[in-house]
């Protein structure tokens, strides 16, 4: 799969690459960004990399001569319908979800509502808005329990509570990333990610780390993370957890390409916890490994990503949700 020579011909035109940008994910988001923007120049593309916070951004992208954008932006302002609401002004395909489905899919607690309407499992949560609520509920909560910012991502500023007196101390960690804090039940079990790339759900890979859960640490820093794919799941019970992650990809609105994580439980009951609308892309994050194992290099999948853009209006209203 690793032959790219036919899409330096396939009319993408000058293609930015953003990334970068302000959010807690700045970091991750320039490693993606570089490692996507390396990937079309090897195919052949004329792409360029832009950071979001340089001054003069609408106007390059207005005046550059653009066709097209690549959104490699984690977390807010790239992931939460911001630079896709700017991009459909200025009449830019750009990959992944539109507008709608970005902030939608954002919104841990608003994407929960929608899954818990359409019938998709999701675990049971509460709403704690402030530390007078949080001293209310602290008795009647079942433990353990995840608490967390609604709309961060890279498990930035979650914790696990395994009792009441414990809960404070996270709310006020969470309330660090935002005005919004939802404390989730735990969910004992393994837990699984599935890529998506247009209509098709990647191979499932499990995920094993000796931290409590897979934070930020376990994501980007320790060698002891292991990732397992095939995942070690009967064919049957993987192709239909492939249809459940598709279905609640959908939905919330999100297109295009991204990751749905959810946890089996020892019944093999699913509980879906998020989508990311633009999860990592580096050639060693989850949906390119995952793309891997099925025998699609990174320069491939960047470039199949970027083909998304071809089916969409040069200024849908809707962007690619549209």
């Amino acid at each position: 799969m690793g032959d790219t020579s036919k899409h330096s011909e396939t009319g993408f035109g000058k293609v930015a690459v953003l990334m970068g940008g302000e959010s807690a994910e700045r970091e991750i988001s320039l490693q993606s960004g570089m490692a996507v923007l390396q990937a079309l120049q090897v195919a052949g593309i004329d792409a360029h990399g832009l950071d979001t916070v340089d001054a003069g951004l609408v106007s390059e992208l207005s005046g550059g001569g653009y066709a097209r954008a690549f959104i490699a932006l984690h977390g807010r302002g790239g992931e939460d319908g911001v630079i896709q609401g700017l991009l459909d002004m200025l009449g830019l395909p750009y990959t992944g979800s539109g507008v709608l489905g970005s902030a939608l899919a954002m919104d841990k607690l608003r994407t929960k509502q929608v899954w818990e309407s359409a019938g998709i499992p999701t675990p049971p949560f509460t709403v704690l808005d402030d530390l007078a609520e949080v001293a209310a509920r602290k008795d009647a909560l079942q433990y353990p329990v995840i608490v967390k910012p609604a709309h961060e991502g890279s498990s930035i500023g979650i914790s696990k509570v395994d009792a009441a007196g414990q809960l404070a101390h996270a709310w006020e960690l969470a309330r660090e990333y935002d005005d919004e804090i939802i404390a989730e039940q735990w969910i004992s079990g393994r837990e699984y990610t599935a890529g998506i790339l247009g209509d098709e759900t990647l191979s499932l890979i499990c995920l094993e780390t000796p931290n409590t859960f897979y934070d930020y640490a376990a994501k980007y820093e320790a060698v002891t993370t292991r990732y397992l794919i095939p995942c070690g799941l009967a064919g049957e019970l993987e192709a239909r957890l492939q249809a459940q992650a598709l279905a609640a990809f959908r939905a919330v609105g999100a297109s295009g390409w991204g990751r749905v994580d959810f946890m089996l439980d020892a019944d093999d009951r699913p509980w879906f916890i998020e989508v990311n609308t633009v999860p990592g892309l580096t050639d060693h994050s989850l949906v390119p490994m995952a793309a891997r194992a099925g025998g699609m290099d990174f320069t491939r999948l960047v470039c199949r990503i970027l083909e998304t853009t071809l089916v969409q209006p040069a200024a849908a209203s809707g962007g690619p949700d549209a």
